[in-house]
């Protein structure tokens, strides 16, 4: 076609292409208040009307619509076009269902124009048409399109095997006549449904070439024009009623002869929507998104309404539904779709409503068969027997004359939940081929949502894991207040290898332990988990900072080579103001110092990673005064993959050298400056420590003889000490359970005598040494035993208690809770 003549078409093949021929397309878009907004010079050559006399006015006055005969000749008339791909008896609608906004959905049609406006020979024209709502804010409403039928029988030879209706279809030009052509491309295949995104394509690129709207046909490709389903019954019905034979009604479309075309043409637009949603479901794998996606497909090009329920242990995520659903299986309403206006089904049919639905329901029928089910229109006996099912609700006037379809979604033979689909009176009723079409979609539907659960599931086992293996860290141990934070990665199965974790100790100390295994997954975590205990069970038996990193290392190798883990362990004494710290490759730690509020990382042997073996770990000792903050984190929130990790330590010293109000407020100042920081994809464990300390004269200790007659002078200090604290009320407890520990003591001490000493925090502390390095045993006595009793009344009635060996010394401590206001 020539680039001006506006009327010529000259037919073309490509490789690969069946294209027969070009013609002219009349754009005309209408607005929402029926005026005319825009009239290309195709529609001034088609309808002989002038762009200025066509703007602004009623479309209706403009454009061919009614479907009636015309009393007089010169009228323009209608000669609608039975839909050749729906079931129902009608013909398809006019253009007048378009325009007076009466349907939501495209319809077609076709017109002869009589004069005024005919051709320079004053012949009629035979005018196909096509119309388009839009949506959106834009205050477009309808897009039409119409083309010279007569013109396309010329292009095509007028071969006789079929008129043109069934083998066109519509493209859009590239041209200042045509509005927001851009958005206009990439709806493209939205807005002409039967047009696939391969075919949307080459049209668009076709008419970037030629310059102006055209209308392509193929000889060989089966395009339907209207977006309706399903083929010709056996009887159709005229405008007036009267009914003819399928032959007569599909004549009204194409010449006789065509119908095998139109069935292959009606199964190959099924197939080709089918694949359409094949590709924009399942996008995601995360739940929400996926029920959205498989309830938004089928509307409105299927039908005018979908509801999707589920199971509640699907929508959980959780393992697979066990057996078939019942009576009793309760149903989530997880999403709805619809074209209606905006609110008329919320308060009917809410989302995320959960019940379980009556037995004598087509619902229940399908969720329990797992086949589809099929109402071609809903009558009122019918309406009113199943909204008699559902308490304080009346669905009648949402599903009366509506067709009704049910397909179950399915995942390996188990019904996954089921979804509603509906079509309004004035569209095609499901059938047969319908319901085929919706079982299919919700088989692939159901694969996917299945998919989705699935990841949920894994993601919920993992996420229960990783939870799991993180600590309850107290916010207050003795001498220091705790924040932490944990991260999970980003990236697909987010569960790591990071962990932290704080321990008690005898003395009043603290341990302060943060770790990462190296790698993801399943793996790492179990790594993970194992190092904690590790870790956990030899800080309690007190073992060196340097000796506990050795062990670790030796732990790691047995457990396999690939096993790599970075730790650093540091204990807190708040009585001597003192932290001592060992480091197994991690990165260093960040101390707050709060007389000055100046950050720093503290300088300390790096150490191999735990796994290497054969290399020595050394210590080092660090002081501290109350109200320093001590920051320990992994690498994940410090290494940003493309930047120096050098960057990130100082972005972290300086975020937490910030003021906070809280330690809380602090982790989180923190985590604000160092996450916004993008590509961070490893998981992050943070760990804060104000190291508050401990008052001298919160601290009292004593030498005892291992001499009988100390546990009475024991007693003694320790009532003396409370009182001068101001505790009397734990006098009397505080002096039974030292009367115990220490007569223990006595009885075991050789030659070192005995320590007692009394550390008041929170709660008080009372710690018993002697040089007898066995530890004591809760023993099982007897009615008539004299020996045993002493650790079950500290068991009794202190809120903690331990004992740990160092060297051949023991320390019997335990922990007796203060009263309110203490």
């Amino acid at each position: 076609m020539n680039r001006g003549s506006g009327r010529d078409a000259t037919p073309e093949r490509g490789a690969g292409d069946t294209t027969a021929g070009r013609i002219p397309l009349a754009v005309v878009v209408v607005d929402r208040a029926g005026l005319v907004s825009h009239w290309s010079s195709g529609a001034r050559r088609l309808f002989g009307v002038r762009r200025e006399d066509a703007v602004g006015h009623p479309a209706a006055d403009l454009l061919p619509v009614s479907g009636a005969l015309p009393d007089d000749p010169h009228e323009t008339v209608a000669e609608p076009v039975p839909d050749a791909y729906t079931s129902y008896a009608g013909p398809g609608p006019d253009l007048d269902v378009s325009l007076g906004r009466h349907t939501g959905y495209a319809t077609a049609g076709r017109a002869r124009l009589c004069p005024p406006r005919q051709t320079p020979d004053g012949e009629r024209i035979d005018v196909l048409w096509w119309a388009y709502p839009l949506v959106g804010p834009d205050p477009a409403r309808l897009l039409v399109l119409a083309a010279d039928a007569t013109r396309l029988g010329e292009e095509r030879g007028d071969r006789g095997d079929g008129g043109a209706a069934e083998r066109i279809a519509p493209g859009f030009a590239r041209h200042t006549e045509l509005p927001a052509f851009e958005e206009l491309e990439r709806r493209l295949p939205e807005i002409l449904p039967n047009m696939g995104p391969g075919l949307s394509a080459r049209i668009v690129s076709q008419v970037l070439e030629l310059g102006y709207p055209v209308l392509e046909f193929s000889q060989s490709a089966r395009v339907p024009v209207t977006p309706y389903w399903g083929v010709p019954r056996r009887r159709g019905r005229t405008r007036a009623g009267t009914a003819v034979s399928r032959e007569r009604a599909a004549a009204a479309v194409v010449p006789a002869g065509a119908e095998r075309d139109l069935e292959y043409a009606a199964v190959r637009e099924r197939l080709e929507f089918l694949n359409e949603v094949s590709s924009r479901i399942g996008s995601s794998l995360d739940l929400d998104a996926t029920i959205r996606e498989v309830t938004s497909a089928a509307v409105p090009r299927f039908a005018d309404f979908a509801g999707t329920h589920l199971r509640a242990a699907v929508l959980a995520g959780e393992d697979f539904p066990d057996g078939p659903p019942d009576a009793t299986t309760v149903m989530f309403r997880v999403w709805v779709e619809h074209n209606d206006e905006p609110g008329r089904w919320d308060d009917t049919v809410p989302v995320g409503e959960a019940f379980a639905f009556p037995e004598h329901t087509p619902f229940y029928q399908c969720m329990v068969t797992g086949e589809p089910v099929l109402i071609p229109r809903v009558t009122e006996e019918l309406s009113h027997r199943i909204a008699g099912e559902f308490e304080k609700r009346d669905l009648r006037p949402l599903i009366t004359g509506r067709s009704l379809l049910i397909v179950p979604l399915k995942a390996r033979n188990v019904v996954l939940g089921f979804t509603v689909l509906m079509r309004r009176p004035d569209r095609p009723q499901f059938d047969d081929m319908d319901r085929t079409t919706g079982a299919e979609l919700a088989a692939r539907a159901g694969l996917v949502l299945d998919n989705a659960r699935m990841y949920t599931y894994q993601e919920n086992v993992a996420d229960t894991l990783q939870d799991s293996m993180l600590p309850r860290v107290a916010p207050r141990m003795a001498g220091c207040d705790i924040a932490t934070r944990y991260l999970p990665g980003t990236r697909l199965g987010r569960i790591g290898g990071d962990w932290f974790d704080t321990v008690k100790l005898p003395g009043s100390r603290t341990a302060l332990v943060v770790g990462d295994v190296m790698g993801h997954g399943l793996n790492s975590a179990a790594m993970m988990g194992q190092l904690r205990t590790a870790v956990q069970t030899m800080a309690t038996m007190e073992t060196p900072p340097v000796q506990l990193l050795r062990n670790l290392d030796d732990l790691a190798r047995r457990l396999g080579d690939s096993y790599l883990a970075t730790c650093l362990y540091a204990v807190y004494d708040p009585i001597r103001g003192e932290l001592t710290l060992a480091n197994a490759g991690h990165i260093p730690p960040v101390l707050v110092r709060a007389e000055d509020g100046r950050s720093e990382l503290i300088d300390l042997p790096t150490g191999a990673p735990i796994g290497v073996g054969g290399v020595p770990f050394e210590a080092a000792r660090v002081k501290v005064a109350p109200g320093d903050r001590l920051v320990l984190c992994t690498d994940g929130l410090v290494e940003v993959r493309g930047s120096d990790i050098g960057e990130g330590l100082a972005a972290l010293c300086e975020s937490a050298a910030h003021p906070a109000a809280s330690m809380d407020d602090a982790c989180d100042t923190i985590i604000r400056a160092l996450n916004t920081r993008g590509g961070r994809k490893d998981d992050v464990a943070l760990l804060m420590a104000r190291l508050n300390g401990i008052p001298d004269d919160h601290v009292a200790a004593w030498r005892l003889d291992a001499d009988p007659r100390e546990v009475a002078r024991a007693r003694r200090l320790v009532r003396e000490r409370l009182l001068e604290w101001g505790l009397p009320q734990a006098v009397e407890t505080a002096e039974l359970l030292v009367s115990e520990v220490v007569t223990n003591a006595v009885r075991h001490a050789e030659t070192d005598g005995v320590g007692l000493r009394v550390v008041r925090t929170d709660a008080l502390l009372f710690e018993v040494t002697d040089d007898e390095p066995t530890l004591p045993a809760l023993l099982t006595t007897g009615p008539h035993d004299e020996a045993g009793r002493g650790l079950r009344v500290v068991s009794r009635l202190a809120r903690e208690w331990g004992a740990s060996a160092t060297g051949h010394r023991k320390t019997v401590w335990f922990e007796q809770a203060l009263t309110e206001g203490h």
